[in-house]
């Protein structure tokens, strides 16, 4: 009997146990590929950075773009829920709101903060596109349900007739996707120092200016 009770408590510490490790290879993991960039960095530096075995951290992760997609997507969308994020409720709200500005600024809150847990790890696969498949397969994908997320919202604005005159719904995306871009906002936020609340403000004026009639 007294085994039955202490086992879910086992399960329990356990588990935590596990998430615990998982986040601290997860800390370490993103440190070295923002700093060393992707091709430097080697699972078994990974591994002793992050003070755990080889084994355990393949048994988690079996290669490095396993580790890379995995820390990449969490950055992505702030969690280990499997919702991506064409689907978060910050984002589908985007597609409900009736003002025009206030669309426009749901989205650009939600940019901006996922650029600041992710953009420097968007921009580490972005330069080892060249020179690994997978890294290009994973910038390609990204690149994409930015854009579908981007469309999404325009073809809501050209619905309720707030585009500009003559523009159109895949055009307006074309833009919102430039201007919001991981490329933009690392020359911002990490070459020009400027506040978050700066670039904010200026992505979401930019934005309205070109898109709104």
């Amino acid at each position: 009997m007294a085994d039955i009770v202490k086992r879910p408590y086992r399960s329990e510490a356990r588990a935590a146990s596990a998430a615990a490790t998982r986040a601290r290879i997860r800390e370490t993991a993103v440190r070295l590929f923002v700093e060393r960039g992707y091709v430097a960095t080697t699972m078994r530096g990974v591994a002793r950075a992050a003070g755990v075995g080889e084994r355990t951290l393949y048994d988690a992760f079996p290669t490095k773009a396993a580790l890379f997609g995995h820390v990449l997507g969490v950055a992505t969308v702030g969690d280990e829920e499997p919702v991506r994020v064409a689907d978060r409720p910050e984002i589908t709200a985007t597609r409900e709101e009736p003002d025009p500005r206030s669309a426009i600024a749901r989205l650009v809150a939600y940019s901006a903060a996922l650029l600041e847990r992710a953009g420097d790890l968007i921009m580490v696969s972005v330069e080892a596109a060249g020179a690994d498949p997978d890294m290009r397969a994973a910038a390609d994908a990204g690149a994409r349900a930015t854009h579908q997320v981007h469309l999404a919202l325009t073809e809501h604005l050209h619905r309720r007739g707030a585009l500009r005159d003559g523009m159109d719904p895949v055009t307006a995306a074309d833009i919102l996707y430039a201007l919001g871009s991981p490329h933009l906002h690392q020359l911002l936020r990490r070459h020009r120092g400027w506040t978050v609340e700066q670039y904010r403000t200026w992505l979401e004026n930019a934005c309205a200016r070109e898109l709104l009639g």
